[in-house]
């Protein structure tokens, strides 16, 4: 009897399913401490500091978002050429100028200028000015794509987005409507599968967007001026946590976690925010 207990005892001790780590709610990194790695667009001239997804930590967490990083061009540098069939990507311009090699044209890029990269189509970075060229590039898994991509794509600036109030949110934040899928009809460009929204936010001194969670959709905030206090946790029952930010502070949001941007008082805040859908939540046609 003793001797079958013991047996039973080590069956199950070997059987038995290894604990697994929970994932967290939200993560949190910035530009200024993310470590450079190498990725498929690295050359010796061209560098990658991933934040989120690919090639960063609890890259596992992020499940629609692909990767989300900055890439540094050196003067006179370029990127390798990438293409995923299965991702679409936006590229934005944090500082400097260059250009997009774009199947085989050449779309010149400046500040605050961004892209839209279907699936399939080739793309790289270039910069033949003198100083480096600093680029976000958000990356979003989604159907492979069919048929040819268009010839150019998709490009606009920042500035000339016009800055609008959102209902459901604050006067305090005004928002620039970049990017949305191929169904929007608010959004400055229309051509998205899996990014929903892609938006800057502009938030008054002492002002918020109002803490609120989605779910269906993971979303990404990078502070790009400012200073002031990220509101992330537990989403439904709306606890959260309140975070001191700087510029390049970036936080990444799993479905349901609280989101949410407090700006310091004196400080007025820009906030580039993305919102994608988690596989399998699509609802098509659905306006944001």
């Amino acid at each position: 009897m003793r001797l079958t207990l013991i047996l039973l005892f080590l069956n199950l001790a070997v059987t038995a399913p290894a604990q697994k780590g929970i994932d967290p709610t939200f993560l949190r990194t910035s530009l200024s401490t993310a470590a450079e790695q190498k990725a498929d667009l690295t050359t010796r001239t061209c560098h990658y500091k991933p934040l989120f997804g690919e090639g960063a930590a609890h890259a596992h967490a992020a499940v629609g978002v692909a990767r989300y990083g900055e890439a540094i061009v050196d003067a006179g540098g370029s990127c390798a050429v990438v293409n995923y069939p299965k991702e679409e990507q936006v590229y934005l311009v944090l500082s400097g100028s260059g250009s997009v090699l774009y199947g085989s044209q050449h779309v010149p890029v400046k500040k605050e200028e961004y892209l839209y990269l279907p699936p399939k189509a080739p793309h790289s970075l270039e910069n033949r000015s003198g100083a480096p060229l600093r680029v976000l590039v958000m990356g979003f898994r989604t159907k492979p794509g069919t048929g040819a991509y268009p010839k150019s794509p998709a490009v606009a600036n920042m500035e000339d987005v016009p800055l609008q109030a959102v209902g459901g949110h604050p006067l305090s934040a005004q928002y620039r409507l970049l990017m949305g899928d191929t169904h929007s009809k608010r959004d400055r460009i229309a051509a998205a599968q899996t990014l929903t929204s892609l938006f800057l936010m502009e938030i008054a001194p002492g002002g918020t967007n109002q803490p609120h969670h989605h779910e269906r959709e993971e979303e990404v905030y990078l502070v790009l001026d400012g200073q002031g206090e990220m509101a992330a946790g537990s989403g439904m029952d709306g606890i959260e946590g309140r975070f001191p930010v700087r510029p390049g502070d970036a936080f990444f949001f799993r479905l349901n976690c609280t989101v949410g941007y407090y700006s310091a008082p004196g400080a007025k805040s820009r906030v580039l925010a993305v919102r994608s859908w988690y596989p399998g939540m699509e609802v098509e046609g659905m306006e944001h």
